[in-house]
């Protein structure tokens, strides 16, 4: 019988002064906490490379962020749509501010860019909705570009909107693919010096691609974690990175997921013998404390939400009472938290 869950187990108090509002500069300037099994280690990003050994594989999820955010209009009233999820046609998964105002049918218009328009496809349900924006896809990319916001979390405080900083200053090094609407955030502390000095330690990388969904910014309304859903979101694990990462594990090497997004990615596509499968699709997974991993060693990953499914994560991963210290430690030591901020690298509980 599985052991009981409480969402107000995960609460924790956090000083709203270590919430980062800005990255560190440059980015691998930031500090980084170990929570290694025999204890907890202050140190820096630039630290990671004497952290691993030759042989082990670093895995990075190389999804791009888009401006998602839109203002749009349906007659008088104002709508604020979040893109979450293409499905490919030109229709959108959306969370929509005022979605009381819609129904099925309905035509939007963006505004900035009024050529641009949806139609509403159902009624919406729980502030999600599905909108058509046609076949063409030349509409919605200048809206994008004329228009859209990059939609920061609702802690970074921006009142007068995102700064144009904010453009590359939420983007990763490794972004290749469009389609997040967040940042894999744990991949923002990584700088061509430090990704030089990663190789030259005999550490090989794979690249995965999960596009990160706006129900990331969704607080965790159940009282019991197990009644919450995440919300889809599309990844893919190529045949040659998991070549790569089984290759590694059948070496002896180890695996060190770059940020939750490449973790759960991962867990999703992993066989009963820890090996990784190729994978291509949608993934709700949802890693809470009794998960068995199979896939990764080490996870390196910014500092979460309280009572947050990204906290859970890591209390899966590492141990709850391990990771309610880990956190303590980095409150007392005023590490910096959230998108912007520090880093911590977690080895997985035995």
């Amino acid at each position: 019988m599985s052991e009981p869950l409480r969402t107000a187990d995960f609460d924790f108090d956090l000083p709203e002064g270590l919430i980062a509002q800005e990255p560190a500069r440059p980015r691998d300037a930031a500090r980084m906490l170990v929570v290694a099994r025999e204890g907890l280690r202050d140190g820096g990003v630039r630290d990671l490379p004497g952290l691993l050994r030759p042989g082990d594989v670093m895995v990075v999820n190389d999804t791009k962020v888009i401006p998602a955010r839109l203002h749009a209009r349906r007659g008088e009233a104002r709508i604020e749509v979040m893109l979450n999820r293409s499905e490919g046609g030109g229709i959108w998964h959306a969370l929509v501010r005022n979605a009381r105002r819609l129904r099925a049918g309905d035509v939007i218009a963006v505004e900035g860019a009024e050529a641009c328009t949806a139609k509403v496809l159902e009624a919406p349900e729980g502030g999600a909705v599905r909108l058509d924006f046609g076949p063409d896809p030349g509409p919605l990319a200048a809206a994008l570009d004329q228009a859209g916001e990059v939609p920061l979390p609702p802690y970074i405080a921006r009142p007068d909107g995102p700064r144009a900083a904010d453009r590359e200053d939420y983007q990763t090094i490794f972004a290749a693919r469009p389609g997040a609407v967040a940042a894999p955030t744990a991949s923002l502390h990584f700088t061509p010096a430090l990704l030089d000095a990663i190789s030259a330690k005999g550490v090989a990388r794979a690249t995965v691609t999960l596009h990160v969904g706006a129900g990331t910014f969704l607080p965790m309304r159940a009282e019991d974690p197990r009644a919450h859903q995440l919300h889809a979101e599309w990844g893919e694990v190529t045949e040659d990175a998991a070549a790569t990462i089984n290759a590694a594990r059948a070496a002896g090497g180890r695996i060190l997921a770059i940020g939750t997004t490449a973790l759960r990615l991962l867990e999703s596509a992993a066989a009963e013998d820890g090996g990784v499968l190729p994978f291509r699709g949608l993934t709700d997974l949802f890693l809470l404390p009794g998960h068995r991993f199979r896939t990764v060693d080490l996870l390196m990953t910014n500092f979460h939400l309280p009572k947050s499914t990204l906290f859970m994560l890591v209390c899966a991963f590492s141990g709850t009472a391990r990771m309610k210290a880990a956190y303590a430690h980095a409150i007392a030591q005023r590490y910096r938290f959230y998108s912007y901020g520090d880093a911590s690298l977690l080895e997985r509980a035995a």
